[in-house]
């Protein structure tokens, strides 16, 4: 699994195969409010042709798609696991993301 931030932590090689490789992106935190960065990112993860799966326990659908409260409630494949939470609820979702088999995980 490869945990990526933006904070430099993978160069633009390893962040372009990520892409190319996770069609499947989990999105944590996924607000239904516009404003937020959550929705931003996912809306345009989406109209780059990846599939967006909401994670929000206070969601119901999120950018036309069902919203999960937990990543492990979420059926099938996750390919990529986007954080949109603080920094002391993280490491039970790289956790949950573990579990799934997720192939990179991006703070």
């Amino acid at each position: 699994m490869i945990l990526f931030n933006p904070m430099g932590y993978a160069d633009e090689i390893t962040i372009t195969r990520i892409l190319k490789d996770c069609p499947t992106i989990a999105v944590v935190g996924l607000s239904s409010n516009p404003a937020r960065p959550s929705y931003r990112v996912a809306a345009y993860m989406q109209s780059q042709g990846h599939r967006v799966i909401p994670v929000n326990l206070n969601e119901t659908h999120v950018l036309g798609e069902p919203a999960f409260p937990s990543l492990a409630q979420v059926p099938g494949t996750i390919d990529l696991v986007n954080i949109f939470r603080k920094s002391e609820e993280v490491l039970p979702i790289i956790k949950e993301a573990i579990t799934k088999g997720t192939k990179a995980v991006w703070l």
